[in-house]
């Protein structure tokens, strides 16, 4: 994954062209409001006024007024330093009106031209077959182009308030020292020049730096955004340790970013010490060559003046302020009329190609299937055993499962059906491991299904593979959602396989969609029926010996659903599947009905002569399509 800052030079040339075009575009948009920007530069002349007046007076008080013995001149001389105060906070009112009406046009046209473009992307979304998912992120989009809108509006205010107050404080200043003693300027002029383009040199890099930490920033907020809501899959899937390590790229992706700009952040503070601070220095250690050469007392307290209660502050809101509020500034309208750029980097999960240790394959290319342990005798033992489990949701709650055992034998097929609420989903969490149960015992192959010196969490969790009805897919190529449930350190599986399992649970039309195998994978563009068949494929391709599908199928049409179970039967080990319609009971080896303490668990033509529950689902249990 490339770093933050780090991109191509390709990146590079483009990032220029684009902050080319964001210079000339507000150089348009001030150009368009000459009546304004007068208005702005008059009431500013008032500021300039007052950072003339309080030095300059100050030194007339003391020169004219108190040192020479005449306290009354020097009263009247700080009441004119007062009266500029008084001057300057009138035009800087006035000043704020005219920010207003530069910011406040800005916002309305972001928010006609951004937002409203945001909105029809959104909308078209949601309305576009195929895209069903979409539908809680068109209002995600248009949060996220208004609230970017407001950063802008702000940053371009205190962009105009800062760059403003530091161009008629320096001339009030400037004027000043000229009127008090020129020579003033060789002390003032040069560090603060120096400061000034050191700090230039900085805004570039510091923007850039500025771009790479906000773009991390929002790839981890996405990853971790993802993984809590797919916590369960991921356990299921015992992806826990892949998750954890492209989490934690995200995390040293913006650490890394945050070093670079706080480095960056270093420079601005060298900027400000020479260009404010130096010049303080000078002053005082040239003190004697300056009265030597004649400038008075009282010029030099004026000039000390200018400096600590003028510049400095003017020069400390320019340098916090560009590099903040314009580095925004820059960072968020560029992604306002380019859209988010890409991370740079590699998607999560993706290979690295050469450090994988091979793993063996069938003649067909993939990843076989863990053979189940045999009893002494030969025989396969069981692919899962739950010996009197039961299970509630708290100490005080009634138990959803109840002394229930059940046998699947290797490479057998189960269903699972009863009402809503009856404890299926339930079963499907305790086989994957994600529940424990409260009494009883389960075992894959034999083994308990809990974590111990025979098998860590990791060998489990590749024993048996759990897809729930809201499947887990992330953003990425579609090769790597398909291998993400495969061994740590297996080589890719040939594309041929890859093909052949989307082929087989009907996928086929979803790959020439997405633009092949490398085609690029965006979560909410995909409907929920098309989610699942992407995890069923992921499913299909595991070497697990045992599937769990927790209604997987059911955002699919009945005909789709029955293709991609004679898949998983086809596909060999053994299979669970929590049914919501008939036709999956049907296909079925055994079928479990739960229903409390009339839990039973037979073939179709047992369960319709024992159970009443059973034939009443069998009887109202039509085909419905959910495309």
């Amino acid at each position: 994954m490339a770093e933050p800052g780090e991109g191509s030079a390709g990146d590079r040339a483009g990032s220029d062209r684009t902050r080319r075009g964001l210079v000339r575009a507000g150089l348009g948009f001030l150009l368009r409001r000459p009546r304004t920007l007068v208005a702005l530069a008059g009431w500013s002349v008032l500021e300039a006024t007052h950072t003339f007046a309080l030095g300059f007076a100050l030194a007339r008080a003391l020169d004219d007024g108190f040192l020479a013995g005449h306290p009354a001149a020097g009263l009247t001389w700080l009441s004119v330093a007062a009266l500029g105060l008084l001057v300057g906070a009138w035009g800087m009112a006035r000043v704020y009106r005219q920010v207003a009406q530069l910011t406040e046009p800005l916002r309305d046209e972001l928010v006609r031209r951004v937002v409203g473009r945001g909105l029809h992307e959104a909308v078209t979304a949601i309305g576009t077959p195929g895209r069903a998912a979409g539908e809680a992120s068109g209002t995600g989009v248009v949060s996220r182009l208004t609230h970017q809108v407001e950063i802008a509006r702000d940053s371009f205010a205190g962009l105009v308030m800062v760059s403003r107050s530091f161009l008629f404080t320096l001339a009030g200043a400037v004027l000043g020292l000229v009127a008090l003693a020129p020579v003033l300027l060789l002390v003032v002029v040069p560090p603060l020049l120096a400061g000034l383009a050191v700090f230039a040199g900085t805004l570039r890099p510091l923007a850039r730096r500025q771009r790479d930490f906000l773009v991390a920033d929002e790839e981890l907020a996405r990853e971790v955004g993802t993984t809590v809501r797919a916590l369960r899959d991921v356990a299921a899937c015992g992806a826990q340790e892949s998750v954890r390590r492209r989490v934690e790229r995200r995390v040293t992706a913006e650490r890394r970013a945050a070093d670079a700009l706080a480095r960056w952040g270093v420079a601005r503070a060298l900027a400000l010490g020479i260009g404010g601070r130096l010049p303080v220095v000078l002053l005082l250690v040239l003190t004697p060559w300056l009265l030597r050469h004649g400038v008075s007392a009282g010029a030099l307290a004026g000039a000390l003046t200018y400096l600590t209660q003028s510049l400095l502050p003017a020069l400390q809101s320019l340098v916090h302020g560009l590099g903040g509020a314009g580095a925004r500034l820059a960072v968020v309208i560029g992604r306002l009329r380019e859209g988010a750029p890409d991370s740079g980097g590699s998607a999560p999960g993706t290979p690295s190609p050469g450090t994988r240790t091979p793993t063996p394959r069938t003649p067909s290319g993939r990843t076989p299937r863990t053979p189940g342990p045999r009893t002494p005798s030969g025989r396969e033992v069981p692919a899962l055993e739950l010996r009197d489990v039961t299970f509630a949701y708290g100490p005080a709650a009634a138990p959803v499962l109840t002394g229930l055992d059940l046998t699947v034998p290797a490479g057998g097929r189960l269903a699972v059906v009863g009402p809503s609420g009856a404890g299926k989903s339930t079963l499907a969490l305790l086989v994957a491991g994600l529940l424990h149960p409260s009494a009883g015992e389960i075992r894959l192959h034999g083994q308990p299904a809990v974590p111990g010196r025979r098998r860590t969490a990791e060998q489990l969790a590749g024993q048996r593979v759990l897809i729930p009805q809201e499947s887990y897919v992330f953003t990425g190529s579609l090769r790597e959602n398909l291998c993400c449930l495969l061994p740590e350190g297996s080589a890719p599986p040939p594309g041929a396989v890859l093909l052949d399992a989307v082929e087989a649970v009907g996928a086929r039309a979803l790959v020439r969609q997405l633009g092949g195998l490398d085609g690029w994978v965006d979560p909410v563009a995909l409907s929920a029926g098309e989610r699942q068949q992407l995890a069923l494929a992921r499913a299909y391709l595991s070497p697990a010996p045992l599937v769990v599908l927790d209604e997987a199928s059911s955002h699919l049409d009945p005909a789709a659903e029955e293709v991609a179970e004679y898949a998983f039967i086809r596909r060999g080990g053994a299979l669970v599947v929590i049914a919501h319609r008939i036709s999956s009971a049907l296909r079925a080896e055994l079928i479990l009905v739960l229903d409390g303490e009339r839990t039973c668990c037979g073939t179709h033509a047992q369960l319709l002569e024992c159970s009443a529950l059973y034939r009443d689902l069998a009887a109202g249990w039509a085909p419905q399509s959910r495309v």
